[in-house]
């Protein structure tokens, strides 16, 4: 069993997986996954051994107390448990058991905004001269008496709910039930941080950052302007541009702040939620005189722009690959993934043509091909897809104004099993079909899962693949290539096929081996200078002398 040891930015080369909590592992029968159930499923995520996953490091999805409007993301106490979950106890317990497999923990920080139900809001609501009123944005209706802005919530409708016992409005980025924090209140930047304190004292590795680009607004509040290429039809949150509310200049000294605290507490990591442009992202590093997020999210491999998923097309790829490489700052790295809690998965959004688990194989290695910290959402790891959710069993509330997203937080399916090895209950969502589920796949060497288990366990292996630098490669509208390099380590390129039919990467060296393909039948063939990568297929190819 590995042992947690200290080893400065070893985010550097982690394999990072995210836990949706409720969905990972049920333990007491209720139907909903909690604490004691991932510490009963960690062997599985490492034991020291390739016959797990190799994870370094694991995010969990918020586990604070909450009434659960948005499923935790309406946080009424930072510095507990909700008891859906467990206890502080049971957390503690969890961080011990990762850190003896040599596993780090990261945790779901929401600084924008709390829960309605949160004792700070209780006390801001009451009065306009209660001390906390300040510490939520309010103001006055206009003379009409609508709301202050144009804003619009993110699941749709106004950004402001008006509050009968006080007369005024209170912003919220999201569900009414979510107010916005008042970031330029002094009180509020001292209190949330003690937040992040309470935790690192407890030992946990770091947060994921959660909206971090939304928690300073334009302080005048300005109306934001119309999106001239919104429609009738689209969705009502794109109907005007992000100016004054979203990636707000002010934003980024804040979380130059917010590092601060981080840094207070050795081998900490900030992954921050963020979207925009590659500049607009690679803003969040800061420099390193005055160092912001350790590692921001790029989003771009599931969508760029709006809610359409990006086709799984080789120049669309090769775009992305190069701004990311253009953009982010030198002294830190990209933050990729395909999948997450608020998007369809990577299958259900590549399978119009039913070949969307083909497709996954070989973005398991593009995704840890790159130069990048990886983050795999539980479940991708054996190609879960969508499920299609009734209209009586779905749960999440964005489903009256946006997209739901209950298809994509559905059980994790350990087995054919009614209960999937997920619970003995009734499950808070309904499972998917039997297939696929981790049993079927385990020890079958042309699993999906085995090529995941594969994948991560050669990349720590290669330390090429690891910390190398990134120089792509001639490519076509087939193929995206690239080549990673470390001085003193043989050089290992990465070729995807993102096309129906074979198609041939040229290598940047004269002699290689297949190290890892999506048909394994081609591991270990030799390679002089060029490869043929099987239809929707990829391969690693390391250097050879000789």
């Amino acid at each position: 069993m590995t042992v947690l040891r200290s080893s400065g930015e070893w985010w550097r080369e982690a394999v990072c997986y995210q836990i949706y909590p409720r969905s990972f592992q049920d333990s007491n029968g209720d139907g909903i996954g909690d604490l004691e159930g991932i510490i009963r499923r960690l062997d599985y995520l490492n034991d020291g051994t390739p016959r797990s996953l190799g994870i370094d490091a694991i995010w969990l999805s918020p586990t604070y107390p909450s009434p659960m409007a948005d499923f935790g993301y309406d946080v009424a106490d930072y510095c507990d448990v909700h008891p859906d979950f467990g206890t502080l106890e049971t957390m503690d317990r969890l961080i011990r058991a990762c850190h003896q497999r040599g596993i780090r923990v990261l945790l779901d920080w929401v600084p924008n905004h709390t829960s309605d139900q949160h004792p700070w809001f209780l006390e801001s609501r009451s009065s306009r001269d209660n001390p906390k009123r300040n510490w939520y944005v309010w103001r006055d209706p206009k003379p009409d008496g609508s709301p202050p802005n144009n804003w619009r919530s993110v699941f749709g409708g106004p950004a402001w709910t008006f509050d009968e016992v006080t007369g005024q409005y209170y912003l919220h980025s999201f569900l009414a039930e979510q107010p916005d924090l008042n970031w330029r209140n002094p009180e509020v930047e001292r209190a949330m941080f003690d937040t992040l304190r309470f935790w690192f004292e407890r030992g946990v590795d770091g947060f994921r950052i959660d909206v971090v680009g939304r928690i300073l607004k334009h302080p005048e509040l300005p109306d934001n302007p119309p999106n001239p290429e919104w429609r009738p039809g689209d969705r009502e949150r794109f109907s005007q541009l992000w100016v004054y509310n979203h990636n707000y200049s002010d934003v980024y000294a804040e979380v130059r702040r917010i590092r601060r605290v981080f840094d207070e507490f050795p081998d900490r990591v900030a992954v921050g939620e963020v979207f925009g442009t590659p500049d607009e992202i690679a803003r969040y590093y800061g420099d390193p005189q005055e160092p912001g997020l350790h590692l921001a999210f790029n989003f771009h491999f599931i969508h760029e722009r709006g809610h359409e998923p990006t086709p799984w097309h080789a120049p669309v790829l090769r775009r992305i690959i190069a701004n990311a490489e253009r953009s982010v700052p030198e002294f830190s790295q990209p933050c990729f993934a395909l999948n997450n809690h608020d998007r369809s998965r990577f299958v259900s959004r590549h399978d119009a043509d039913g070949r969307g688990r083909e497709r996954a194989r070989a973005a398991v290695l593009l995704l840890l091909g790159l130069r990048n910290t990886p983050f795999i959402y539980y479940g991708e790891e054996i190609g879960m897809a969508d499920v299609e959710i009734p209209p009586e069993r779905q749960r999440d509330p964005a489903r009256f104004r946006a997209i739901g997203r209950d298809p994509a937080r559905t059980p994790m399916q350990w087995d054919a099993s009614p209960g999937r090895g997920f619970t003995t209950g009734e499950p808070w969502l309904p499972f998917g079909p039997e297939s696929p589920n981790v049993a079927e796949q385990d020890g079958d060497p042309d699993s999906l899962l085995e090529l995941y288990r594969r994948a991560i366990w050669l990349r720590k292996e290669l330390s090429s693949v690891r910390r190398g630098k990134l120089s792509a490669l001639s490519s076509d509208d087939s193929v995206v290539s690239w080549c990673r390099s470390e001085e003193g380590t043989p050089a290992v390129a990465v070729a995807i096929n993102t096309s129906a039919e074979p198609a041939i990467a040229k290598l940047p060296f004269t002699r290689g081996r297949v190290v890892l393909c999506t048909n394994r039948a081609m591991e270990g063939l030799l390679a002089s200078g060029s490869v043929e990568l099987p239809p929707l297929g990829a391969v690693w190819a390391i250097e050879t002398e000789g």
